[in-house]
């Protein structure tokens, strides 16, 4: 098939890199020409591993094409994607300005074949009624298309393998023409994978991503309650949490405390979703407790940074982990955004390395020493952060860390150590909920 991608995000170029891979004749369109030349050149704008090898491989089969011209792509498409951002108001409200702007571009570039418009990125209930009218309104010829829902649920770090082995796939379709087209862009996968596929109506469909995610920034707020808990009682949360987990009813995903959730994904859809509830009438009380938990997790992790160094002010702090997860270079939302700013309004040096994120972080903190390692970070360091759970600072050299810090304090916002071993090494050491 003959599918078009408009925007190359996390979202876009992902699912348009995959359905290149599995055959599709995929045109990416992107207006940032300076990002359009660098994917003509195999280069991508984001880091997630395993997406250069995929644009690359299919940039040189031909199956996949760069473009910054839409009307000519979306001409020759059957199936066209809008994958644009969606960013957040002030009062969390999805702003669908981008949605809006792409579906009158799309109108004014139809002709008359049948074309299937998908709306993949995370947008509110009813938007694709929204984006009908819109194409509806601006469009010049006499034009048959439908507007279906297809959310996405990839996860940043793993956007490669969540779409090519996904739990599910859903389609939002009103009538059964888009039905079979869908179908046919994921037959492929479906074949492959033997992937569930879950057909609902639009409506249902622009619910269910709000709803996961939701859901999903509720267990990791719940974990973070029993984390304040333990603390509090002197149990240890990560085995409350593993029993908790072992009930097959609730599982043991994202039932890990930290300093909360950040990202592209959890604040904006679970801000968005509560102001759907409040449009509609429906009490958010549960949506603002998740968030005010959230909230309060990296700032108990603050307190007990200031508690036991008393005088913060021109003291040297290490930072590992600037990203707000792993594998990405993501910091949107990023709980070190929030730690570091604190400290250093506090009058703290901080020294900060993460594997991939600090470029990004330089666009928006100049301010502070960037390190080429972790044993630089640590070096003079009176105490050492662990903001992101990368699997490099698992594995580091603990004795050397020790031997170049002033004194040995460790604060670990992600469990990645054992407090047993941190002891018997002579850190003190400081997790979240044990």
């Amino acid at each position: 098939m003959k599918i078009a991608i408009i925007g190359t995000g996390y979202v876009g170029l992902t699912t348009g890199v995959c359905l290149a891979d599995l055959g599709h004749q995929v045109s990416c369109i992107d207006n940032d020409l300076e990002k359009v030349e660098k994917l003509k050149r195999g280069i991508p704008p984001i880091f997630e591993p395993g997406i250069e090898e995929l644009i690359k491989k299919n940039l040189e089969s031909g199956k996949l094409t760069i473009s910054s011209e839409i009307t000519p792509v979306v001409k020759e498409s059957e199936v066209i994607f809008i994958c644009v951002n969606t960013p957040p108001k002030a009062d969390g409200q999805s702003d669908l300005k981008y949605v809006e702007q792409v579906a009158r571009e799309i109108a004014e570039s139809l002709n008359s074949d049948y074309k299937v418009i998908v709306d993949k990125s995370t947008v509110p209930v009813k938007t694709a009624e929204k984006v009908k009218e819109t194409i509806l309104r601006y469009s010049q010829d006499e034009t048959k298309f439908d507007v279906v829902s297809n959310p996405e649920f990839l996860r940043e770090g793993m956007a490669i393998k969540d779409t090519l082995e996904p739990d599910r796939i859903v389609i939002g379709v009103d009538s059964e023409k888009a039905k079979e087209k869908m179908l046919e862009v994921y037959k492929p996968l479906i074949e492959k994978t033997n992937t569930p596929i879950k057909i609902t109506s639009v409506r249902s469909a622009e619910l269910i991503k709000h709803g996961a995610n939701t859901f999903l920034a509720a267990k990791i707020s719940f974990a973070n309650l029993i984390a304040h808990t333990c603390e509090e009682t002197g149990a240890n949360a990560l085995e409350v949490l593993e029993a908790i987990g072992l009930d097959k009813r609730i599982g043991n995903q994202f039932l890990n405390p930290g300093i909360g959730f950040g990202g592209s994904c959890f604040p904006k859809d679970i801000a968005a979703y509560k102001k759907t509830l409040e449009i509609l009438g429906i009490n958010g009380k549960f949506i603002e407790a998740i968030e005010e938990i959230n909230q309060e997790a990296w700032q108990r992790f603050i307190h007990k940074i200031e508690k036991e160094l008393w005088v913060l002010d021109g003291k040297i702090i290490g930072v590992l982990g600037l990203s707000f997860k792993p594998n990405t270079d993501d910091i949107r939302n990023a709980p070190a955004l929030k730690i570091i700013g604190k400290l250093k309004a506090d009058g703290v040096k901080i020294k900060a390395y993460d594997p991939q994120a600090m470029e990004n972080f330089k666009k928006v903190m100049l301010d502070i020493e960037y390190c080429q390692n972790p044993y630089e970070a640590a070096n003079s360091a009176e105490a050492l952060l662990i903001c992101t759970e990368w699997d490099e600072f698992r594995n580091i050299d603990l004795k050397r860390i020790k031997e170049s810090m002033v004194t040995p304090i460790v604060f670990d916002g992600r469990n990645i150590f054992e407090p047993t071993k941190m002891e018997e090494l002579g850190f003190k050491y400081f997790g979240v909920g044990r």
